[in-house]
């Protein structure tokens, strides 16, 4: 198999408690051609000690103030030099050592664009027990009209693709990621192939889940992602998924 680097992309803010495990995560890949990048939005709980204690395993650090989420990833992204881009949250971690081995094979054996897996959350409490698996094998890019998208932190897309439609948006402030995939799988017509395993463990109390008010922010955003995208949907489309995302704890 040719060199294939990976790059893997942080973004964190007064992360001090749980950025260690990410950067161990990544540093454990058995996968070596990796550049870690991670973006600091000027953190001042101790997130920066942390980081220059993990100075060694680090490709980049970028620590000052931006304008959002969205605007640190792009960020990530124009310092990205790796074949291939993946996002990490700063309190999640992969789920073994073999995971970025399993991507780049997945890339590279199928020629394909993008790969994405499942996600496990776990409850801070209780990280040992997962309470739901974000299962990605049921997007398909004519279901983005129902809300439906790959779990990003599980996903991995060629840096020729970000070339190819863009960065993110920053008008969005929770369904960026979203925008995006929907600009990228459903207008730029993406090979890709899901991986039955779960890639990625998460922390429960992300900004996406956390709070009703939040999730109808959120969907909100994916109408409009939508809409920006010619894409058709409606309230009743997009709120039907919730039953089968609640089948996601259940099953867990």
């Amino acid at each position: 198999m040719t060199a294939t680097k990976v790059s893997i992309v942080t973004v964190c803010f007064n992360s001090a408690a749980t950025v260690g495990e990410t950067l161990r995560s990544v540093a454990a890949q058995t996968w070596r051609d990796v550049e870690h990048i991670v973006i600091d939005g000027a953190s001042t709980d101790g997130t920066l000690d942390v980081l220059k204690l993990n100075s060694p395993r680090l490709a980049r650090v970028v620590s000052e103030p931006d304008g959002g989420i969205y605007d640190a990833m792009n960020k990530g992204v124009r310092a990205a030099t790796g074949d291939v881009i993946g996002f990490l949250n700063a309190d999640d971690c992969y789920a073994d050592a073999q995971v970025l081995q399993r991507v780049v094979s997945a890339i590279k054996g199928g020629k394909l664009d993008a790969v994405f897996g499942d996600v496990a959350f776990f409850s801070a409490r209780a990280p040992d027990r997962v309470v739901r698996r974000y299962r990605s094998n049921r997007f398909r890019p004519e279901r983005l009209a129902w809300g439906w998208m790959p779990a990003h932190p599980g996903l991995f897309v060629k840096r020729a693709i970000f070339e190819r439609v863009g960065e993110f948006s920053t008008s969005y402030r929770i369904a960026g990621d979203f925008e995006w995939i929907a600009r990228a799988f459903y207008r730029a017509n993406l090979r890709y192939r899901h991986l039955p395993s779960i890639l990625v463990h998460m922390r429960t109390g992300g900004i996406s889940t956390s709070g009703l008010l939040n999730t109808i922010l959120l969907n909100r955003e994916v109408m409009r992602a939508c809409r920006d995208n010619g894409i058709s949907t409606n309230w009743l489309k997009i709120l039907s998924k919730y039953p089968a995302k609640m089948l996601e704890f259940v099953s867990s």
